[in-house]
């Protein structure tokens, strides 16, 4: 297959994992992936249940369903293909049954009950869903946790938790994460409120500079009062960059020198959403960072991306092997990367965000740190940084993908214990 997007590198002369380079916490121990049988036939019980008719040993040998949900209306459908794709090559299939279910971009719901869900999966620009293959389907919030066919009368697929590997609007934000929790239905990731958070990069920035966080300058602009481009450049200065407020992979972002480029960039950017904004441009190393937990999050050793074109692109991120490279671990001083996963679990909390994250950093010249941004549904292509750092820091990609089932399952199981009605007493 050949390799697109990204060229990793990994230096041979330095530790890829150390003691101490990943924080530990209890969460380590929270967030594993099942090794034992009884701890295995503890997570059956969370998921189904506990049944006095139901033999223990019966228990132990059920396997968890995972529902993958991928493609969306987003502009990103097609990373979110790719980034399925490899979750359902990578998952421990002695574990998990998946339960398959596409979104198309007219916003149909397939339900695929064969292996042929992509057409040309191994090309990132032309990959799609294979809709001939896929059954209409639904899910009804009725706490059963099924999703029900609409060609076959009374045909479900029941599933225990749902994996929602969908990137940008309609999957990202918040509203397929509603969409679950109506439902009753555990799911990896971000709730309702970090991931709505983690998409809106205006109201992330402020969040993050409430919180005395450090990042750089920006303005947020929506159509009925859009500045002049003299307005923005005194404030920012040029370059700096304009990109759509709610979207992600780079779609719509476009870096600004000039009053022409900047007209055209804005009107780029509003095909994508009402809202915009006009970053600082910050000259520096970016470094990015994994992060893993709900409660006590940790941190992967970072990666740094090394640019060979304008910034970081769709088509660098994805398509054009020499656009970028990624060396992991960053080449960086102990203090500059204990400074950086500080930041990083700093950032995932201060953003209510649950699960996993990738955050994104500029390290300047003069060793200042400013966090770009959060993504709460990283990509998980072949090239995608946010395995790769787990894998680097040795966790490896089937295991990590455990370990966020087990996450989901987690806070489930605290929600549940929450009250839900009050008796006035």
């Amino acid at each position: 297959m050949k390799r697109t997007g990204l060229r990793f590198v990994y230096p041979t002369k330095r530790r890829i994992y150390k003691t101490g380079t990943v924080q530990r916490s209890d969460s380590v121990v929270v967030a594993r992936a099942c090794s034992s049988t009884a701890e295995h036939g503890a997570y059956i019980s969370a998921v189904h249940g506990s049944n006095p008719c139901t033999r223990t040993e019966d228990l132990m040998h059920k396997k968890i369903k995972v529902g993958i949900i991928f493609g969306g209306r987003s502009a990103e459908h097609e990373v979110s293909l790719q980034s399925a794709k490899n979750i359902i090559e990578a998952i421990d299939k002695d574990t998990y049954d998946l339960v398959c279910v596409g979104i198309s971009k007219n916003r149909e719901w397939l339900l695929y009950d064969s292996k042929e869900l992509f057409l040309n999966s191994d090309d990132p620009k032309r990959i799609a869903l294979n809709a001939s293959k896929g059954h209409p389907a639904v899910l009804i919030p009725h706490g059963e946790r099924k999703i029900t066919r609409l060609d076959v009368y009374l045909q479900d697929e029941h599933i225990d938790v749902v994996f929602p590997v969908l990137h940008g609007t309609f999957g990202e934000d918040g509203t397929i994460q509603g969409l679950l929790k109506l439902a009753d239905i555990p799911f990896v990731g971000a709730g309702v409120l970090g991931s709505a958070v983690g998409m809106d990069k205006d109201v992330m920035k402020r969040l993050l500079r409430d919180a005395g966080i450090p990042i750089a300058k920006f303005l947020a602009i929506k159509e009925s009062n859009a500045p002049q481009y003299e307005e923005v450049q005194e404030k920012l200065g040029t370059p700096f960059f304009v990109k759509p407020a709610n979207l992600g992979s780079s779609v719509g972002v476009h870096k600004v020198t000039n009053k022409d480029e900047f007209i055209k960039a804005t009107q780029d950017a509003w095909k994508y959403d009402r809202k915009i904004l006009c970053e600082e441009y910050i000259k520096g190393r970016e470094i990015e960072c994994s992060v893993l937990g709900n409660d006590n999050p940790i941190a992967s050793i970072p990666g740094e991306i090394t640019l060979h074109s304008e910034f970081y692109s769709y088509e660098a991120k994805y398509i054009d092997a020499q656009g970028a490279t990624c060396e992991i671990p960053a080449t960086l001083p102990d203090k500059i990367v204990k400074k950086i996963q500080q930041l990083a679990i700093q950032t995932f909390t201060v953003l209510s965000c649950e699960g996993l994250g990738r955050v994104d950093f500029f390290l300047k010249e003069n060793g200042d740190v400013l966090v770009n941004e959060i993504n709460t549904m990283p990509g998980f292509t072949a090239v995608s940084m946010y395995p790769k750092l787990w894998e680097a820091s040795g966790i490896s990609y089937p295991e990590l993908i455990s370990r966020l089932i087990t996450l989901a399952f987690e806070r489930f199981e605290k929600e549940k214990k929450l009250e839900t009605s009050y008796d006035g007493e």
